[in-house]
């Protein structure tokens, strides 16, 4: 677990702060090894790891399904999911405070998912993603609860242009009194994106305002897609 550490910690933050500043995403590149993608997707078959399996097609989500991993994460995950969240932590505090939102996010992540289970959050919201040829994720926003963390992470588990093709990440933005903007992403095997849950602040001429927005996936061409997905925040019983 000490590579992941290091590769997180050894990552240009400066330049990652900026780009979820301006953009409201930043991809971080080759925090996975291809083994480890592949260690990650060898599991999705094995139903002890997670609590729930969601038919996305059932609930008019999009076309694939995904499985919400049991507590405690594999090791590999909760290494991930501790260590990204204090380098968010700070950005997320930055951003609530241009925003005047009365809210602090404690620095270490325990401290958070406490906060979490103190107002009935308390089941794990780290999901991986399995979608075959035709199959997409609809727009949206995972909050899960009151209390959720403004940022989250997808790990990218298949190689575009190789496992699959299509299958595009999408951020729409939806700026106050203007038509939405569209903004497709395609992290390689082995990244990490980093993206907003559902705002950033935007610097207007009387200061910041909200600016909202979702998330998806288009639709697979061919092949299959496997994604992992870090959520920081504890979903609601």
């Amino acid at each position: 677990m000490k590579d992941i550490m290091n590769k997180i910690k050894n990552s240009d933050w400066q330049h990652i702060t900026e780009s979820m500043h301006k953009n409201g995403y930043a991809i971080i590149s080759g925090i996975l090894s291809d083994d480890e993608c592949e260690i990650l997707k060898s599991g999705y078959d094995q139903s002890d790891l997670y609590r729930k399996t969601v038919v996305m097609e059932r609930h008019r989500f999009g076309l694939g399904e995904y499985k919400y991993f049991n507590y405690p994460l594999p090791q590999l995950i909760q290494t991930i999911r501790t260590h990204l969240y204090p380098y968010l932590a700070s950005i997320a505090n930055s951003w609530f405070k241009a925003l005047n939102i009365q809210l602090d996010f404690p620095s270490d992540h325990k401290a958070f998912l406490q906060q979490c289970h103190a107002n009935g959050q308390h089941k794990s919201t780290v999901l991986i993603l399995k979608y075959g040829e035709g199959g997409f994720n609809t727009l949206h926003q995972d909050l899960y609860g009151d209390l959720y963390f403004p940022m989250q992470a997808v790990m990218m588990l298949s190689e575009p242009g190789k496992d699959f093709t299509g299958g595009e990440f999408v951020l729409t933005q939806q700026v106050p009194r203007a038509q939405s903007k569209a903004i497709v992403l395609k992290p390689q095997k082995g990244d990490i994106l980093i993206f907003t849950t559902n705002f950033k602040p935007e610097r207007g001429t009387k200061g910041y305002y909200r600016v909202n927005m979702k998330h998806g996936v288009s639709e697979v061409k061919k092949g299959k897609r496997y994604a992992l997905g870090i959520i920081f925040h504890d979903a609601i019983q």
